[in-house]
């Protein structure tokens, strides 16, 4: 279901296994041996887990760092419930290649939200470790998941973008994202977990996105009580976030209505952040952030539901 990249020894903690001879899209399972398992709070995580049950039809679309689009391949990924569900199999048809997987536990390295939303990866940012996630997100009978690798000298590597529908209904993409899509204001909530297990925190969000006079993106975004500032250079399809050399961010527009966040290179000892946006909707957008620590530490996840109350016109 989720995908990465073999990582053998790290700190993932997931059972990764290769699709693909040419190392372009990868899969992962939930699986982690059972010495790793972490049993708090598991049922209501499983609970979630299996919200994503069923057959889901769609591809996996391999993006260059630079939001190019390389390569689509179909894919079929079925998650059926066994032993009154309390085991998983799961089915991975992309392109030629068959994968039949089945668990019952989950890894220290995802956290699903109630809905089934869900991100798992690395819980560590190491130096000379291939570092990487999954975000995924789910709306009704669609899900739109995110894979962000970066190699190990921490540079922006891979990107694979996967939409999916369950099978029998019909699938409803959106055109790929332009910025006129999300200027003007937004208004919605924030769910914050925690891999710790301390208790979810909620709080009210407002982004607002405005061209200023010179053409660049200002954006204003409050979590809560706490409000940052930046602005960016737009060019095509590529927000750039760049007034700090050392800690530059790019934001790709990609089909779908969907968007990746991504550092261009992760820097040691700072804090960072991995993002997947989906506007499912004119006035419905989803976001979810996987956030790290300045030791490197996966701290927290956080799933945004916003709505526009008002556009840029």
């Amino acid at each position: 279901m989720p995908i990465e990249t073999v990582m053998k020894h790290s700190l993932l903690e997931v059972a990764c296994q290769k699709l693909k001879n040419d190392n372009n899209c990868y899969s992962l399972s939930f699986i982690i041996p059972h010495n790793n398992l972490r049993i708090i709070n598991m049922h209501s995580q499983w609970e979630a887990l299996l919200k994503n049950l069923g057959e889901w039809q769609g591809s996996f679309t391999r993006v260059s760092p630079q939001g190019e689009l390389l390569e689509d391949i179909p894919s079929v990924v079925c998650l059926e419930g066994l032993n009154n569900n309390q085991t998983i199999r799961q089915t991975i048809r992309l392109g030629g290649n068959d994968k039949v997987l089945e668990y019952s536990s989950l890894g220290r390295g995802v956290l699903f939200f109630e809905n089934g939303a869900f991100s798992q990866g690395s819980i560590q940012l190491g130096p000379f470790s291939e570092f990487g996630a999954e975000l995924g997100l789910i709306h009704e009978n669609r899900r739109l998941r995110l894979v962000q690798l970066f190699d190990k000298n921490l540079q922006l590597d891979k990107l694979t973008l996967i939409r999916e529908h369950l099978a029998g209904t019909q699938p409803e993409q959106r055109p790929p994202l332009k910025l006129d899509d999300l200027l003007g204001e937004w208004q919605g909530e924030a769910v914050t977990i925690y891999p710790d297990w301390r208790p979810p925190q909620s709080y009210p969000t407002k982004m607002q996105l405005e061209l200023d006079s010179a053409g660049r993106l200002r954006q204003s975004l409050t979590f809560g009580e706490r409000t940052i500032t930046s602005t960016a250079t737009v060019k095509d399809s590529i927000i750039h976030f760049d007034e700090d050399p050392q800690k530059q961010i790019q934001v790709l527009f990609l089909p779908d209505g969907a968007s990746a966040t991504s550092p261009l290179k992760l820097q040691l000892r700072q804090p960072l952040f991995l993002e997947v946006g989906w506007l499912i909707q004119p006035d419905l957008r989803q976001r979810m952030i996987r956030s790290y620590s300045d030791k490197g530490d996966w701290v927290s996840l956080t799933l945004v539901t916003e709505r526009r109350v008002a556009s840029v016109h």
